[in-house]
Formats: structure tokens, C-alpha cells, sequence
């Protein structure tokens, strides 16, 4: 079982990414996605649902406002309230405000059963915050799916409301995709470090860098989208 202080630094990973962090340039547009949407919640207090909340990067975004906050996830963490299922959570209808349910829909052979089930439990008027990728390396050999924007505008349909947005366009893609690449074939830990130290941020800092003089809005090549919707 992980510690409180490992699930913790993953957490912090993850809201904040150091650049060593191959996943560096869609983590932190993805924070900064999430920190608009959260920006925009007229609830002043929120019970939020954490699927899949083995580490909870995105609740200190809610800092202040959290009435309640119970995360689910089918393995144990420090975290973890109920060990559970995504589609088969464990909780009455209509009673949260939020669910939060971040790279988790890869997983499970029935998105749709699970999005359903988030449907479920939030009030009228309850938000969800969702992300999921698009091209990615597989890293278990329980994933099962890659999303599109087509895709998550048909799981998301039964929501009144909904916005997906890219994590970066085609060259932010290219360049994560080519450092999470590195990442995989470099296995030798003593070359891992030096990886991490040396090419790794180059890498992130050409990315975007060439991004930002790009004024490319491609995505074809975009390795991850988040999404918000409103019951």
C-alpha cells in the first residue's frame, strides 16, 4: 500500500509538474484548465466525489469551499474512502455537487456505464471535471480506450451542458509524445536520472517554446483533452 507522503508527492506531480516531468506540458495545462473551471463553481460549498481519487491533485482547487469531499477508487490508498467501482458507485442519487474523474474512463471496458453513474449521484446543476487521453503509451494492460472529442461529446450528451478542451494542440502533443517515448526505451535507472535532468526539460522547453511561436491551432496530434459538464 502506498504512504500518505508517496500518494502526496504524486499529487503535487501532477497539480504542479516539475519540468523533468515528461508529461510536463499537457499537467500543467490541464491545471491551469481546471483552475478556470473551477473559478467559474457558484456553489460556495461543494460536496465533491473523487472516481478514481487514489491521489487528489485538483482538490486544493477547491480549498475553502469543500463541504464534503469522498474518493473512490478500486485500490486503496491513504486517500481512499470506499473501495469501489466506477460503474457501480456506491451512493444515492443526486448528492454531490461535483465528480471529479481524471485518466480514469482508459480503464474501464464500459466508459458509458461509468459516466452514467457519475450522472447519478450529482444534484441538478452538479459539474463534473473529466480528462482523458487521446494518444498515449499504454502503461497497463488493463486499458481499453483512447478518446476523441466526438467520443466524449457522445458520453457527455445526456449533461445539459458540456466544453472540451485540448491540453495543448498538435505541437505540444508531438513533443510529449516524444519525451514520454525517451522516457519508456531509457530503462537503466542511472540513465533515467540523467534523462530527467538533461534532456527531458530541453525537450519540454522547445515544445513550448515552438508552441508559442507556432499560433498553430492544430489537434490532430493532441495527446489528451479535458472536459466540463453541467447535469
Amino acid at each position: 500500500m502506498e504512504t500518505l507522503e508517496s500518494v502526496r508527492r504524486s499529487e503535487r506531480e501532477r497539480l504542479f509538474p516539475s519540468l523533468t516531468n515528461p508529461s510536463w506540458l499537457v499537467l500543467r495545462r490541464r491545471s491551469e484548465i481546471f483552475r478556470t473551471w473551477a473559478s467559474r463553481l457558484n456553489a460556495q460549498t461543494l460536496d465533491v466525489l473523487d472516481v478514481g481519487g487514489r491521489m487528489q491533485p485538483y482538490r486544493s482547487l477547491f480549498t475553502g469551499r469543500i463541504g464534503r469531499y469522498v474518493a473512490i477508487d478500486l485500490l486503496q490508498t491513504p486517500l481512499v474512502n470506499v473501495v469501489a467501482c466506477g460503474e457501480n458507485i456506491p451512493f444515492v442519487s443526486g448528492m454531490f455537487d461535483l465528480v471529479i474523474c481524471t485518466q480514469v474512463l482508459e480503464y474501464v471496458p464500459d466508459p458509458d456505464a461509468v459516466i452514467a453513474e457519475i450522472h447519478r449521484v450529482l444534484k441538478p446543476g452538479g459539474y463534473l471535471f473529466l480528462s482523458a487521453p487521446a494518444i498515449a503509451l499504454r502503461d497497463a494492460d488493463e486499458e481499453c480506450w483512447r478518446f476523441f472529442p466526438s467520443s466524449l461529446r457522445r458520453l457527455l450528451s445526456r449533461f445539459g451542458e458540456s466544453e472540451i478542451r485540448s491540453e495543448g494542440g498538435s505541437v505540444v502533443g508531438f513533443f510529449r509524445m516524444l519525451n514520454t517515448g525517451l522516457d519508456v526505451l531509457v530503462r537503466y535507472p542511472f540513465l533515467r536520472t540523467i534523462f530527467h535532468w538533461t534532456l527531458c526539460p530541453l525537450i519540454n522547453l522547445t515544445g513550448e517554446i515552438l508552441n508559442l511561436v507556432a499560433f498553430s491551432k492544430n489537434d490532430q496530434l493532441t495527446t489528451n483533452y479535458s472536459a466540463w459538464a453541467r447535469k
